[in-house]
């Protein structure tokens, strides 16, 4: 009786202990209905480091990214971007995203007919300084062992 009363114990302790989770699932509605709608990427900075180079969403240099177009849909968190740059290679991508209630953005760029729960590789991005009409995406890169932000800067 006292085998099974133990094994019962270890069996609870270890179903019990689920690892945390990288991005929190709970969502942020309100920021998801404000992003509702078409969007443009105005600018992209990086404070006290503007000679880098950024190859953003391992797609483009981020330069390639101003004036690229973004739809989000909060009812289903999907979407569409686009870079539209003559300077840059043209792409267009489905994604899907969601607002956590950290105030972050889980961003998954999908390939066409691609499901988001096969894509493992995803981007978790800050939200700053949202308004009616901007907002900011905020990414952290190691550069030269220094965390560096990145700032993407959207307007309608």
């Amino acid at each position: 009786m006292k085998k099974i009363f133990f094994l019962s114990v270890i069996a609870l302790a270890l179903f019990s202990c689920k690892p945390a989770s990288v991005a929190n699932t709970q969502l942020n509605k309100g920021s998801q209905v404000g992003l509702k709608g078409s969007w443009s990427i105005a600018a992209v900075e990086y404070p006290g480091s503007e000679y880098i180079k950024v190859n953003s969403f391992q797609i483009a240099d981020s330069k390639c990214f101003v004036g690229s177009t973004w739809k989000f849909i909060s009812n289903n968190n999907k979407g569409e971007m686009a870079l539209s740059s003559y300077d840059c290679p043209a792409f267009s991508s489905p994604i899907t995203w969601y607002i956590n209630k950290e105030g972050q953005m889980i961003l998954k760029i999908l390939n066409a007919d691609e499901k988001a729960k096969k894509v493992r590789d995803g981007y978790i991005l800050t939200v700053a300084n949202q308004t009616e009409n901007s907002f900011e995406l905020v990414d952290k890169i190691n550069v030269g062992g220094k965390m560096t932000e990145v700032i993407y800067k959207f307007r309608r």
